[in-house]
């Protein structure tokens, strides 16, 4: 008990209420009980189970808008925290924050959304003509790769409507994300941001970031050989034999392989929904992927064979490939740790594990403004058309601290990731690390 008659808990005791049936968080002094509410909170338990035991008031600053605050004390536990220590960084980030918030900077959306949507729909205009009035072979294909322009721009849209409230309201904003990402796309928007606010958190975090776990397709870190456990995904990433065969020339099949990203992102969309676990608006999930696979059959069925058919989704899906690719430049080849991440270095582990792709303006429209990928981890919450005002803050800030600010071209970001990749995949190489029957590859090197 404090002089004032408060209540007070070490950062030491704050630390045993890190459990899923016992988790307390800190936000500004204040200690919380958020046990029954990771359940309900919006942005997944895996938000709060990451940061659970901790301070996360960068974190709470950086995903909540100021009218979130008013709803914290019915989880008031009473207790205030006793001896934590504010850092240099995050004051200046906190009123950085606070400064862009007087601004009006979150709330000036611009019509970056709105461009998204009208270009969408021009773009699927085109496919479906050009697919139903020519015959042309070369027209069909060009169609395909409209249509992967398509994809591109509606998860862009998904993707501002996850982060903040771009329509009217609430409810229609979330109609939004179901239009963009099921309906259009077939992506669950519930597993997209189920993964997508683990991966904000725990910003490549080896164990914690499910965008590195991509085993046995790539591995990034020697860690990974040791067969770690995911702590998102609950199970055992098993580098074996098979494993070891694959990495080891991820270098070469990085990009054969993200041509097919998207049938990876259509299968955990199926498991998610049908799944015992609980998912947001889960009918509405589903009537949104059922219209997808309405739609995109009966699209494909208007080409006159199985070739060209085959060959119009492998046009599409190569052109999507450029939107998954960019999200791999900009943390592949940035550094990576182990472990939880933790509330109180919440800019340094942004700026260490994040790059930019720096691009000229006119081509902010191609990005979805997450070329500036750091500024948006930093701010979730801003809208695409104020990342590039607020990029020069950002470096400032990195500079006075003596943190990385990377900013790479498109060319130089895809050769620091294969770098990276290929690191990692001659590490695999290595037969000094013995992998038990590891028959295959004994086979390969032996045969050549």
């Amino acid at each position: 008990m404090g002089e004032t008659g408060k209540k007070y808990i070490t950062v030491e005791e704050l630390k045993e209420h890190n459990k899923s049936e016992d988790l307390w968080i800190s936000i500004q002094g204040k200690v919380y009980n958020v046990t029954l509410w990771k359940k309900e909170h919006p942005g997944g338990d895996s938000s709060l189970l990451n940061l659970g035991g901790q301070d996360v008031t960068d974190a709470f600053i950086a995903y909540h808008p100021s009218t979130a605050w008013q709803y914290l004390d019915k989880f008031f536990t009473g207790y205030y925290l006793k001896d934590f220590i504010v850092s240099d960084v995050s004051k200046d980030y906190r009123k950085l924050a606070y400064e862009f918030t007087k601004m009006g900077l979150f709330e000036k959306k611009g019509h970056g959304v709105l461009y998204s949507f009208c270009l969408g729909a021009f773009l699927f205009a085109v496919c479906v003509y050009g697919l139903l009035y020519s015959e042309s072979v070369f027209v069909h294909l060009c169609c395909g790769g409209i249509l992967g322009l398509l994809w591109i721009q509606s998860g862009y849209a998904g993707h501002d409507s996850g982060h903040y409230q771009t329509m009217s309201s609430p409810f229609y904003t979330n109609l939004a994300q179901i239009f963009t990402g099921n309906c259009l796309s077939g992506i669950s928007m519930a597993w997209w941001k189920w993964t997508h606010n683990a991966h904000h958190i725990a910003v490549n975090s080896i164990d914690h970031d499910p965008d590195l776990q991509y085993m046995p397709f790539f591995v990034l870190s020697p860690k990974l050989f040791n067969s770690i456990t995911s702590r998102f995904y609950g199970r055992k990433l098993e580098f074996d034999a098979f494993a070891r065969f694959v990495v080891s020339y991820q270098h070469w099949t990085f990009y054969p392989v993200m041509i097919f990203a998207r049938f990876y992102m259509f299968v955990p969309t199926f498991f998610m929904l049908l799944s015992k676990r609980k998912v947001p608006n889960r009918a509405l999930n589903i009537v949104g992927i059922i219209v997808f696979w309405i739609w995109f059959p009966l699209l494909i069925s208007g080409l006159p064979n199985w070739t060209e058919r085959m060959m119009f989704v492998l046009v599409s899906f190569t052109v999507t490939s450029i939107q998954h690719i960019t999200f791999c430049l900009n943390h592949y080849s940035a550094d990576n740790y182990m472990g939880h991440p933790t509330g109180n270095d919440w800019f340094e582990k942004q700026t260490s594990g994040t790059l930019d792709i720096s691009c000229p303006s006119w081509m902010d429209w191609f990005h979805g403004g997450l070329q500036f990928q750091l500024e948006h981890h930093l701010f979730p919450r801003l809208p695409r058309c104020q990342l590039r005002k607020v990029s020069p803050f950002v470096k400032e800030l990195c500079k006075k601290h003596n943190l990385p600010y990377r900013s790479l071209s498109f060319f130089e970001a895809n050769v620091a990731t294969i770098k990276a990749l290929r690191t990692a995949a001659l590490q695999a190489r290595d037969l000094s690390n013995p992998i038990s029957k590891n028959l295959l590859w004994e086979a390969v090197n032996t045969y050549g």
